[in-house]
């Protein structure tokens, strides 16, 4: 694959299985449970078997090696086996890493897993602690001894540049969470099922780094979420339609960092994002018209409005508009605001479900569907499709 052409990776794979466990603040069990439950669970909902299983991928950031849980699960032999790397932006990428594998014929089925105790455990959102020293770390040094020193106050710099260049008010990021718990309402498994909010609640939280407020800034969630993925002609002989991987992509922008990339030219845009936009675009051969139904990475509900904007869904500075006119469903599990924050991966699962027409808030006659993972960091990106 190059950023300069479109690549043959697009229509030659499709995610056959998705399972879960329950998302909680207290999982009461370890992480490798977590990840062996919803690796069963996503072969159960394919109706495969651990034996049919040769491929392995996850996130660098999991305790659980691939071989470990291969071996917890009733996993035999594997072929192929891969990590990616920096925490959210990896989600969409496991999948594509697999997709590559099925395509190219070094494995059959691959699970996608990402399992952690992100509330009861580690919590991301504590910041920087206890950081062994490291050429990626070097980056953070510049900016942690000034009080950066959470995902929060990293995005929050963005944020506010994003404000003052189009004349906005943080009511701006209300929209996006307003539209992310109205869908968890209506959805069992969110944990904020059952509570909607509106704008003047979004601007009654209080503040956690000017200008995000509490209600910007998504959950902890102890969980577990795999994904099945095996070749478009066998996925059609397993008990659900497949969700065709028609295209995938990774990217990273010139001046990257994780989460500090505030030495390029600006810092209202994301400029991976739009990488792995053009990309996506290029392959499938469909532009944001096309487009049923966004999950969108919501760790922090700036970063939603400039994906829509990377992505061409509308201008610079107007993303706030689009979202507050619902003009696309945006996040119909809830995103990692209202539903559960599992790095991402439990927003590939609803793509799959609103692509399967089983999704407890459908789209109605929803085929396609774009997908994206972490944003601040080099990222990765989906669009699923229906079979024909």
């Amino acid at each position: 694959m190059s950023v300069r052409t479109r690549d043959s990776l697009g229509g030659r794979a499709a995610v056959a299985g998705i399972g879960a466990t329950e998302f909680s603040k207290d999982s009461g069990r370890s992480e490798l449970k977590l990840a062996v439950e919803a690796v069963h669970a996503a072969l159960d909902d394919a109706g495969l078997t651990p034996g049919d299983v040769d491929g392995m991928v996850t996130f660098t950031m999991d305790t659980n090696p691939e071989i470990t849980v291969a071996q917890a699960a009733g996993i035999g032999e594997l072929s192929f086996f891969s990590r990616v790397h920096y925490g959210g932006g990896a989600a969409c990428g496991t999948v594509q890493q697999a997709a590559l594998a099925v395509a190219s014929g070094v494995a059959e089925v691959v699970v996608c897993y990402r399992a952690f105790n992100e509330r009861s455990g580690r919590r991301f959102g504590s910041g920087v602690q206890r950081r062994e020293p490291s050429a990626e770390g070097a980056a953070l040094g510049w900016n942690l001894p000034f009080g950066l020193l959470t995902p929060a106050s990293w995005v929050a710099m963005a944020a506010q540049r994003y404000l003052h260049t189009y004349g906005l008010t943080p009511e701006a990021f209300g929209h996006v969470a307003v539209v992310d718990r109205m869908y968890a309402a209506t959805n069992p498994a969110a944990y904020f099922y059952e509570k909607p909010i509106t704008l003047a609640d979004h601007a009654a939280s209080r503040w956690i780094v000017e200008p995000l407020r509490l209600l910007d800034c998504c959950q902890e969630t102890d969980g577990g979420q795999a994904i099945v993925v095996t070749s478009v002609e066998r996925a059609r002989d397993l008990p659900h339609p497949p969700a065709v991987i028609a295209a995938a992509a990774q990217g990273a922008g010139r001046g990257q960092e994780q989460m500090t990339s505030f030495y390029r030219d600006g810092l209202t845009g994301l400029p991976e994002m739009s990488v792995v936009a053009r990309q996506l675009w290029r392959t499938a051969g469909i532009g944001p018209g096309d487009i049923d139904v966004g999950i969108l990475y919501d760790h922090f509900t700036p970063f939603v409005l400039m994906q829509l904007e990377e992505f061409g869904f509308c201008a610079p500075g107007e993303a706030a508009g689009f979202v507050a006119e619902e003009r696309l469903p945006l996040n119909t599990h809830g995103g990692q605001l209202g539903e559960a924050y599992l790095h991402g991966m439990n927003g590939i699962a609803e793509a799959v479900r609103q692509v399967r027409g089983t999704a407890v808030n459908q789209i109605p006659g929803a085929a396609t569907a774009l997908v994206t993972a972490g944003t601040g960091v080099p990222t990765s990106g989906l669009i699923l499709g229906s079979d024909g």
